[in-house]
C-alpha cells in the first residue's frame, strides 16, 4: 500500500467537477483500490458520490491511499492530479 497526505488548496474543494475527474482517473486502475480518507471517513474513488460526501473542502487534509497491483502508478497518477487541480 502506498498513499500520501495532501492539504486542498482550491477554494472549492473537492466538488462534482474534481471528483468525477478522479473517479475516471482511478478507473483506469481498475485492480487497484484507491481511496481518500477525511476526518476517519474514507471513500473509493470510483465511487462519485461516496467521494463527494466526504464534504472536502478548501483547509481540510486528506489521506490518499492505493492498494493493488499497480499502486505505485495509480498513486503517482493520482498525486499529481492534486498538486495540479487541488
Amino acid at each position: 500500500m502506498r498513499s500520501f497526505t495532501y492539504m486542498i488548496e482550491d477554494e472549492l474543494g473537492i466538488h462534482a467537477r474534481p471528483a468525477g475527474q478522479i473517479s475516471k482517473l482511478a478507473k483506469e486502475y481498475l485492480d487497484t483500490v484507491i481511496t481518500v480518507t477525511k476526518d476517519g471517513k474514507t471513500a473509493r474513488t470510483t465511487q462519485l458520490m461516496r467521494l463527494m460526501n466526504l464534504g472536502v473542502k478548501c483547509g481540510d487534509e486528506v489521506t490518499v491511499a492505493a492498494d493493488g497491483p499497480h499502486e505505485a502508478e495509480a498513486i503517482a497518477a493520482v498525486q499529481k492530479f492534486f498538486q495540479n487541480n487541488l
